[in-house]
Order: C-alpha cells, then structure tokens, then sequence
C-alpha cells in the first residue's frame, strides 16, 4: 500500500507560491521527460486559480491534443490556525492524462 501511495505522489504537482511558469514546466516535464500516464496538480485556497491556469496552459498551449483532464476534485480541510481558530480551507485536485 505504501508504494502504491507513492507512485501516486510521484506525479503530483503541488500549486505555491512560486512563479506560474515553474509550474507549468514542472507537469510538462512529468508527460515528457518522465514519461507520466497522469498527473495530478493540487493547490489549497488563495492557489486554487494558478493550478486551474497551470493545467489549461499545460494542456492547450505545451501539450495541445496529448494531454486531457481526466478528472476534478474539490474539498475543504479544517486546521487550527496560530491563534488557536478553526479555519476552513478549500483545495483542489486536477488529473491530466494523456490522451
């Protein structure tokens, strides 16, 4: 179970702060270098819309007609922030196969 846990983590793309691009080339590299069946590009709250335009740049502009999502997840996470609160987050999971 564990290796299967993770080779599902190895093609995952995680959505910060860092530039848009980064991300961008990081899920093209995934199809192309590393030859992924799928990737999965994840990213909580204030990121949720960069993964959204990371994975259409990725599929419409670098992998036109290779590459398609598969699917879309949506939930939220509760966690205690630094001052002792509750606090709801929400996140996102998108899944790009080749076609």
């Amino acid at each position: 179970m564990a290796e299967e846990k993770m080779k599902e983590n190895e093609h995952t793309i995680f959505v910060g702060g860092k530039p848009f691009m980064n991300y961008v080339t990081g899920v093209v590299m995934q199809f192309t270098t590393q030859n992924a069946k799928e990737v999965v590009v994840k990213a909580r709250g204030k990121f949720i819309s960069k993964a959204v335009d990371v994975a259409q740049v990725a599929a419409k502009r670098f992998l036109e007609n290779q590459i398609e999502i598969k699917d879309i997840k949506i939930d939220s996470e509760e966690f205690e922030n630094k001052e002792g609160k509750q606090v709801r987050v929400s996140t996102i999971e998108i899944t790009l196969k080749k076609k």
